[in-house]
């Protein structure tokens, strides 16, 4: 059983890679993969109900993730029909693409760790729109923003999902996850930066900022415009203290600012016939085969640890590999492959507080490594998978350009972190 649902995991992997070449789009791959895995997982089960029942688990988890992801878009959206980013474009002057990737990337890195990496994707990619024409610019900055993103996420506790779970398991002090890890995240998005900028040709492949002249865009007042992008990113900014003060989940926060944003558009064009400046315009707009592609993915990893094969693959890793550093090292490799969260949650279970206490060696590094590790592949982090959604990134391309960056930014922030370990003795 364990082995027909891994099988099929692996085809559908291989079918989201070989998106161009197979001309099937990757969210046919990862649903079919999905539903594939869980059906094999029912059918060769011996307990139906407790399949069924780890199916609704991993569908409400799943859900919350995806509710997330739609009022993040939606809201974005919104800003973008009423042209707030011009708010933010029209101060960026530079033309030199060198410079800008180094602004981009920086607004990123510590946006990424206030919000979360994927709602920080989501807004620095659609910011990247009115800021790049060229296609193959854009898919160099949605690379960095990825890294930048997922490195962000990794030094607060609020950045990352998988941070938040050790802060709140209470295997790392909020003051340790920044003091330990924040410069190996720094080298972590240094290293492909600067490879990047060596990379890039000057300014002439920077284009002009477009205009937006739309008919709904006429319809928008300066004044409009400014209460808009401050609500929106109020909303935005708003969720991880709504998290902090109810201790309920950010799905729930987003829906709230989105409410808010939505009341505010209503009444602001209450006298405005056939606009198109509101929500339910805005729904019909956000990329939905993302959305779905999202679900796919997660679905077909629940079946993997709803199997056991992810806690199967972390004691093997234990008894092969032997050495807690190289095993946290190769679980942040296999993040890239899989969810991070099942893996993190496997190391939460397998080295117990009574033996690893807070703020051990091996969860700062656990911490850094499963947060960062992602980037290596597009599906690897949530931040890579709304990215490829968003600007239709092929997995090859991501694999050529992008991973091994990404993968040298790795190993520098774990060069970086076992060195402060042996100079500052960490516990």
């Amino acid at each position: 059983m364990s082995i027909a649902v891994t099988i099929v995991f692996i085809l559908a992997y291989a079918a989201i890679a070989l998106e161009h070449p197979l001309r099937l789009h990757k969210t046919a791959s990862a649903l079919l993969g999905a539903a594939l895995c869980w059906a094999l997982y029912a059918i060769m089960s011996p307990n139906r109900a407790l399949v069924q029942s780890q199916l609704a688990e991993h569908l409400g988890d799943t859900a919350g993730i995806i509710v997330f992801l739609m009022g993040a878009m939606t809201i974005v959206e919104l800003i973008d029909a009423h042209g707030g980013f011009a708010i933010v474009t029209d101060h960026i002057h530079t033309r030199n693409l060198r410079t800008l990737l180094w602004i981009i990337a920086s607004i990123t890195f510590f946006l990424s760790a206030v919000l979360d990496n994927l709602t920080t994707t989501i807004v620095m990619v659609s910011l990247v729109r009115k800021l790049l024409a060229k296609r193959d610019d854009r898919l160099l900055f949605a690379g960095i923003i990825i890294i930048a993103a997922n490195a962000g996420g990794a030094w607060s506790p609020i950045g990352d999902v998988t941070t938040t779970m050790l802060w709140i398991g209470g295997q790392i002090s909020a003051s340790a996850i920044v003091s330990h890890i924040f410069f190996p995240s720094v080298i972590n998005l240094l290293v492909p930066l600067l490879a990047l900028t060596l990379w890039m040709k000057g300014s002439t492949d920077f284009a002009t900022k477009q205009v937006n002249h739309s008919k709904e865009n006429a319809l928008v007042t300066q004044n409009e415009k400014n209460i808009i992008f401050a609500v929106g990113i109020g909303a935005l900014l708003f969720v991880p203290v709504f998290k902090g003060i109810t201790h309920l989940p950010p799905w729930l926060g987003i829906l709230f600012g989105l409410g808010i944003l939505w009341t505010v558009t209503e009444f602001m064009h209450r006298k405005k016939p056939e606009h198109q400046l509101g929500v339910a315009s805005a729904l019909q707009r956000i990329d939905m085969p993302s959305v779905l592609f999202f679900l796919g993915i997660l679905l077909a990893v629940g079946a993997l640890q709803a199997t056991g094969q992810l806690d199967a693959m972390a004691l093997w890793l234990s008894h092969v590999v032997g050495n807690l550093t190289g095993i946290i090292m190769l679980s942040g490799v296999l993040s890239a492959i899989v969810d991070n969260v099942p893996l993190v949650a496997a190391g939460m279970g397998m080295y117990p507080l009574d033996q690893f206490p807070q703020n051990h060696f091996i969860w700062s590094l656990l911490s850094y490594c499963a947060g960062t590790g992602g980037s290596m592949l597009i599906i690897g982090s949530a931040a890579g998978v709304a990215a490829m959604g968003m600007e239709n990134i092929r997995f090859g391309w991501y694999l050529r350009k992008i991973a091994p960056l990404a993968a040298l930014g790795y190993l520098a922030g774990v060069g970086v972190y076992l060195l402060q370990h042996f100079v500052f003795g960490f516990i």
